[in-house]
């Protein structure tokens, strides 16, 4: 791609993502607002690192999906009901991180150093418990017996997943099946929630909350692979965190996955020297990623994300107003970050 081809898409995904964020502007800040409520305690070191969280900003595409729902089946995602849930939704997915942290050892997100890095594993560990604590107990104010059902089966699936995903690391004989599970139930099954949650509150029938409910299962699922593509061709500086990171985990990501199947014995062995060494010495990591563009597989891998969004898509055609909910795929696909 040229470099006018990249600017002129550069400037058209930021002009989405402004388009999408600032048409709930003031819902969004509403959101960080009650999430600085919701995460007040007499506790100091819960108020203390709450804050700190808070803080540490990030899109808030959840939130964001789940007020947007809700405005997409006629309903009002300015009120208090919708914020508050939309809320519950970010601390949610704040808890995962500050778990999924501590697993990985990971040192920074967002360029800011992690709770456990800054305050060690057992506070961290403890946060992200109350972080789960407070969603489900704002989300009972609801007082939906569907809305926890909801809250209850993907906070099973993420912790699911993230015990999947253990079960497969430093495999090299993984499916794309089996990283497709790991990745919905860790990502994907989240945006579902957050966009059949904002469905109901917006007074959804069963036709828009299961199409609300897809659409954001294909999202969250095209979300991840474009995050897990970000691994190979973005910056550390951009992510907010180190690149190349994941098969120093042991992680293989789809990319990788294809480049096991399809991939010389020379390239194959390129990936378990990396696995085998857990650093990018022997092999570094521009070798890696000139032999997964030579096989095809960052392309295929980019297809497969393409597909999930056009899926996406599809699931808003009967619903009225979803303009901004159509946008977002675009945005997931050729954010850099």
């Amino acid at each position: 791609m040229s470099s006018l081809s990249q600017t002129a898409l550069a400037e058209e995904v930021k002009f989405s993502a402004q388009r999408i964020f600032s048409s709930i502007r003031g819902e969004l800040a509403e959101v960080e607002v009650e999430f600085e409520r919701q995460a007040r305690s007499n506790i100091q070191v819960i108020s203390y690192v709450g804050n700190y969280l808070r803080a540490s900003g990030g899109k808030r595409v959840r939130p964001a999906l789940t007020i947007l729902s809700n405005y997409a089946v006629g309903g009002d995602g300015s009120n208090y009901n919708s914020i508050r849930m939309a809320t519950v939704m970010e601390f949610l997915h704040t808890a995962t991180l500050v778990h999924d942290d501590i697993i990985d050892n990971a040192e920074t997100r967002r360029n800011r150093p992690t709770i456990n890095s800054q305050y060690g594993n057992q506070t961290a560990v403890l946060m992200g418990d109350w972080l789960y604590m407070s969603a489900f107990e704002t989300s009972l104010k609801e007082r939906s017996l569907p809305v926890l059902e909801i809250l209850t089966a993907v906070t099973r699936k993420m912790t699911e997943g993230e015990l999947l995903q253990l079960t497969l690391l430093g495999r090299t004989d993984i499916t794309e099946d089996q990283y497709l599970e790991v990745l919905q139930r860790k990502t994907a099954f989240l945006f579902s929630a957050c966009c059949e949650v904002g469905a109901m509150l917006g007074g959804a029938n069963e036709s828009q909350r299961e199409a609300l409910r897809d659409y954001g299962l294909n999202l969250g699922t095209a979300f991840q692979l474009t995050d897990d593509l970000l691994d190979f061709t973005g910056s550390g500086s951009r992510l907010g965190k180190a690149a190349g990171v994941d098969l120093l985990e042991g992680k293989l990501t789809l990319p990788l996955i294809y480049l096991m199947q399809g991939g010389d014995s020379a390239s194959r062995e390129l990936v378990q020297t990396v696995l085998r060494e857990g650093a990018y010495n022997t092999v570094t990591r521009a070798e890696l990623i000139a032999a997964v563009e030579n096989t095809g597989a960052i392309q295929r891998a980019r297809t497969r994300a393409d597909e999930y969004a056009a899926s996406a898509r599809d699931c808003l055609d009967n619903l009225q107003d979803s303009d901004s909910l159509r946008l977002i795929p675009t945005y997931v696909l050729e954010r850099e970050s």
